[in-house]
């Protein structure tokens, strides 16, 4: 009998040193999960990613005019697409729409891509990034609005944007769009870099027609800005 009680003295100790152990390793590994940071958002189709591209006097001009989300300067955008089950960008930049890689995207900011801003499509509006995505891409070899007319067949940055998800939203402004501006606002006068730029180009400068930019378009309540944690 006595060995016996050993015995089962031995297995109940056993059983409470392993409960230990148990409990030990779960309680350090909620410490742990508690302890790491939450895991960021990737990036998804149609997202809005937007950059201040940093081109001289035409950027300023652009950031000068319209006050981008919580007060950042913005003077490009671009569209996340899925092709072939790899993210890339579709923008208007350069000579035309074009698809480019985040990767690239992200290294035109340099040292200061932590600068560029995710916007996500909110969850009620959803439904229009396979269309809004599939009517960018379509839009692909069209040239660079040079002079940020709409309706013209030509696209800038943000009007490609716009109009893709207007189109998604079947024909209705998705965006909104305000009278442009390109005069200082602190003497009112035009900013000498457009004055240049059109001049160049031959036509009038196009103050107070109807458009959008970047900064616009990130304050959108159709959107939510999302922390996005890329590796280069």
């Amino acid at each position: 009998m006595p060995c016996l009680i050993v015995i089962l003295l031995n297995d109940v100790f056993s059983g409470v040193k392993n409960l230990f152990q148990t409990i030990l390793l779960l309680s350090t590994a909620m410490f742990v999960a508690c302890a790491a940071p939450k895991k960021q958002s990737e990036l998804q189709e149609g997202d809005i990613l937007f950059q201040d591209l940093d081109c001289g006097a035409l950027c300023d001009a652009i950031e000068a005019v319209t006050e981008g989300v919580d007060g950042m300067d913005f003077s490009h955008c671009a569209m996340v697409v899925k092709i072939n089950d790899t993210l890339k960008v579709v923008e208007a930049i350069g000579n035309s729409v074009q698809i480019n890689s985040i990767t690239d995207f992200y290294n035109r900011s340099g040292n200061n891509s932590e600068t560029v801003v995710v916007g996500r499509v909110k969850p009620s509006h959803r439904q229009l990034i396979e269309k809004a995505a599939a009517f960018s891409l379509e839009q692909l070899g069209s040239e660079y609005d040079d002079a940020f007319h709409l309706n013209n067949g030509k696209w800038y940055c943000s009007e490609l944007i716009f109009e893709s998800f207007r189109q998604a939203d079947g024909g209705q402004d998705f965006f909104e769009l305000q009278p442009m501006t390109f005069k200082d606002p602190n003497t009112g006068e035009f900013f000498p870099a457009w004055i240049e730029y059109y001049s160049e180009l031959g036509v009038e400068i196009p103050e107070g027609e109807a458009g959008l930019n970047p900064g616009s378009i990130s304050r959108s309540d159709k959107i939510e800005i999302i922390q996005i944690n890329f590796i280069r």
